[in-house]
Formats: structure tokens, sequence, C-alpha cells
């Protein structure tokens, strides 16, 4: 397991799209929308072949509840300011997202309080004080690579300058993604400040391909050769491995230093004043069930919430020992959310971007 410095704290945007034909309810009940619940979330859980753990969880929600999953898909940022621009009018129940954009949602007074039954088994440091939002999902920050197209495995920020990712290296877009936000958050990190990180990131841009709203796209570009570095994390990239081959996980350090991560949840809250609430709660309290937790790692390829569901299956001794030596850090939210868009506003001027 990773070596911890501290406690994880429970951060992929494209454009929405919505879930097979489905579309967003509105903010009025009415008879035929009694049972449906409407999901806002970050992309990553669900599986390009209906395989995945919002596959499994929603089916077996709506087989168990006859409640109708209404599932719309963006990345962490975009979600939030959809449910923002909806606040008078909301037309979702639950809103999924990663840091720092569920503190985000948050901060501006989005969520309502509710505390899902399961969520006292979730860490302090995975769930809102004031119980406005609560990990579903753990995840952690990490890199992924081309197995084949690389003999050697890259492991420090300082590789990835070297002519040959020239072209064949990107990664996602600060402030709109939420794992390229993680990019900013860990290189701020791992250089000990944030001009250190951005002289680095300034000095990637040669190699860099160019902005990128969605982490996920990435990874297939990896596994087909036409990249050989991308970010991404840890859940979503286990989960696409199964289909890709190619694609390798890997944690960047710094020169001489340790291979570090920090945790990305999936946190999910329901939205204040939401069309169907009660519904909302029901779906809440199912992704946090013992099953439907025991199946995180299972289906999902990510790790359990609840520090009382110990799982043992295949994935979930693969993902133990990929993080096996990893430490792990808590970045200070509270000040990245304070100051996300003079961050973002730097990493543009830094980069030209």
């Amino acid at each position: 397991m990773p070596t911890n410095t501290a406690k994880p704290i429970a951060a992929v945007l494209g454009s929405l799209v919505l879930a097979g034909s489905l579309t967003a309810c509105g903010g009025d009940s009415s008879a035929a929308d009694a049972k449906t619940v409407t999901v806002y979330s970050a992309d990553g859980l669900k599986g390009e072949n209906g395989d995945g753990w919002y596959d499994r969880v929603f089916k077996d929600f709506e087989k168990q509840t006859g409640i109708k999953v209404k599932y719309v898909e963006g990345g962490s940022g975009e979600v939030v300011q959809r449910a923002l621009r909806e606040r008078s009018n909301p037309q979702a129940d639950v809103i999924v997202t990663l840091p720092p954009f569920i503190q985000q949602a948050d901060g501006k007074g989005l969520l309502a309080k509710y505390a899902p039954q399961g969520s006292d088994q979730v860490s302090g440091a995975d769930k809102a004080e004031d119980g406005t939002w609560t990990s579903v999902v753990n995840n952690y920050f990490g890199f992924v690579h081309n197995k084949k197209e690389l003999k050697q495995a890259p492991t420090t920020w300082e590789e990835l300058l070297d002519a040959k990712y020239k072209e064949k290296l990107q990664y996602s877009t600060p402030g709109v993604a939420g794992d390229g936000t993680a990019v900013l958050v860990k290189a701020m990190h791992d250089f000990g400040g944030k001009q250190a990180a951005l002289d680095y990131l300034k000095k990637l841009q040669a190699n860099n391909v160019g902005p990128s709203a969605s982490t996920g796209k990435l990874a297939p570009k990896v596994d087909k050769g036409e990249l050989l570095v991308a970010n991404g994390d840890v859940q979503m990239n286990f989960a696409q491995s199964k289909s890709m081959p190619n694609l390798g996980i890997w944690f960047p350090a710094t020169q001489g230093g340790k291979a570090t991560t920090f945790a990305l949840p999936y946190a999910a809250g329901l939205i204040g004043k939401a069309p169907h609430s009660e519904n909302g709660k029901k779906l809440l309290d199912y992704m946090l069930g013992q099953t439907a937790q025991q199946q995180v790692s299972e289906i999902g390829g990510g790790f359990s919430a609840r520090t009382d569901v110990k799982a043992t299956d295949a994935n979930a001794i693969a993902l133990t020992k990929l993080m096996d030596g990893v430490d792990v850090f808590e970045p200070d939210w509270s000040d990245i959310d304070k100051n996300l868009q003079s961050y973002v506003d730097d990493w543009k001027s830094a980069t030209n971007s």
C-alpha cells in the first residue's frame, strides 16, 4: 500500500454528453418522472462497453427500487458549472465530481446536507465536515505510458523534457479538466512551490501536443502509440487497461526524489432543491452500500470509500501492489479552491496556453 505522509482527502472534462438517449429532467416533478433520478458526473466510472461500476450500480439500483437513473456525463469542472447555472431551476439530483470542484460546489451553496447510509464508515478526510458530500469511490492521481513503445518506463518529471517526447506527450487542461488541475497540484508539491512548478511546465510545453478538455480521451491515444505519455488517474486508467494492453500506470517523481500521488476521489452530493431529492438520497445510500462498495475494485478498478469494506478480488490485489511504495500527500484543498483561478491564470501565462 502507499506510504501515507498525511491522511488522503476525498479531480476529466469534456463536453457534456448524455448517456444513450436520456435527457435531464426539469425542476418540477411529474407523474412520469416520479421514478427517476438524474446524476451529473465526471467521467471515469461508466464503462465504454457497459461494463463499468456505474453500469452495474445503476442497473441493480433500478432493479431493486424501480427508479430509473438518468445519467449526464461531463467533466469535473463543467458538471459543477452546469448545475450552478441551473440553480434557480435544478435539473440534477446528484452530482459526482472530483477535488477541488466538489469543494467549489459546496462553497457556492450548491449542495444540500445529507449523510448517506454507510457514510459513517467513510474517513473524515474523505467527506465534508458539514455533511454536504462524501466520497463514493476513492482514487489517486497518476500518469500513463505506452509499455510497447517505451523500452523503459519514465520515472521522473525531468525525463519528460527529453526530445523523444516531442508531440508525444499531452496532459489535460488545468482549470477545465479535473485530472489536468491535478497535474498543476502535483507539480507544485513535487517541485516545492508554484513558481518552480510553472518554470518546469513552461519547459514541458515544448513537448506538449496541446490542450485537451478530456483526460479520458488521452489513454486510448497512449495505447495506440499516438502519445507516449499522458496524465490520468488510477481508477480510470486501471479500468481502461483491461481493454488497452499497452497502457501502463506510473507516478512521477522529481529527480532523486520519491514517487508521489494524492487522493482524487469521486465525491457525491445531493443538489439543493433537487427535483427528486428523495430518489437522490436512495441512490447515494445504494452507492455507499456494502454490495456496491465491494464492487468498486471488482468492477470499477477503484478503491472502496468505506474503510470497513476489505476487498480481496484480483483487482484489489493488483491495485494494492500498484500503489506500493508510493508516498501519498494531502493537498491543501481550501487553498486550491480559494486560489484556483489565479493558479490557472499563472499556468496559462507561463505556458502561453
